[in-house]
């Protein structure tokens, strides 16, 4: 008896008031388009550099061994040296007045 008066209800609300088509049917999908693959982030290809190339610059070689003794900001300028021979901006955390501008710190 209970599904007698359920699918009468079913039929008498299918007639009243029209569902929208579900997000999932062929209806809803052609009338909204799909988004811009653009705006995804992950469908361009990675810019930055390798992990090859980044191992070869923190890796200490022969010419890096008297790196030991710099201070941090020379090891930093350094660093960014060798990114910039690569094409990339390497962000100096160098503190101070005289280097805030250099490190890309608005004043």
């Amino acid at each position: 008896m209970l599904d007698l008066i359920h699918h009468f209800l079913a039929v008498v609300m299918s007639l009243l008031a029209p569902s929208r088509p579900g997000k999932h049917s062929a209806t809803y999908l052609a009338s909204h388009p799909a988004a811009s693959a653009a705006a995804n982030p992950w469908s361009r290809p990675w810019t930055g550099p390798s992990a090859a190339q980044v191992r070869e610059i923190f890796t200490p070689n022969d010419a890096t061994v008297q790196l030991r003794a710099c201070s941090v900001e020379e090891l930093e300028r350094r660093y960014a040296a060798a990114f910039a021979a690569i094409g990339v901006d390497y962000w100096q955390n160098v503190a101070g007045p005289d280097h805030s501008r250099a490190a890309g710190v608005a004043a």
